[in-house]
């Protein structure tokens, strides 16, 4: 399986790639220069500190939560590595929706403390879509380099 650099590179060229696209769909008209950067900048935080590798506690991706580490305590005694965190759909899904669920709990705490009264949240699919497309894909680039590895590996070895 490739070293955690080795799957920096990888999506960080994947990165440029898909920003070279963006920029030829925005220059199209096809594609608003608003979603683009919503898709890049999920793409980015995605890529920097959603690792399927956060289940490691000694992963670079851990330790690029700084003091917030222990958010991710939790994650890595359930999701033991390359099982369901390196599932195609489950393993990003997981961790979006456990940052999404540590998220709201402290925005909840946070308005109580505050009082907010009756904070109301509008969030439109035009800026789901790309931010969550932007989440799923370095996932989904590091489980693939990390099966193509692991079958050529395989394969060699018979030989």
């Amino acid at each position: 399986m490739p070293s955690g650099r080795t799957h920096f590179i990888i999506e960080a060229v994947l990165l440029v790639a898909w920003a070279a696209g963006g920029l030829l769909l925005v220059a199209q008209g096809r594609v608003l220069l608003v979603h683009s950067l919503l898709f890049l900048a999920g793409y980015a935080f995605s890529m920097l500190f959603l690792s399927p590798d956060l289940d490691l506690a000694d992963s670079r991706a851990y330790r690029r939560w700084g003091v917030l580490r222990w958010i991710w305590y939790p994650y890595a005694l359930v999701f033991r590595h390359r099982r369901l965190s390196h599932h195609l759909l489950l393993g990003p899904l997981s961790r979006v929706g456990y940052l999404g669920v540590v998220g709201f709990a402290i925005a909840l705490v946070g308005f109580a403390l505050v009082e907010v009264p009756e904070a109301r949240f509008r969030v439109s699919a035009r800026i789901v879509v790309p931010v969550c497309l932007g989440l799923y894909f370095p996932n989904v680039e590091h489980i693939l380099a990390d099966r193509l590895c692991t079958r050529w590996k395989r394969r060699t070895r018979r030989l």
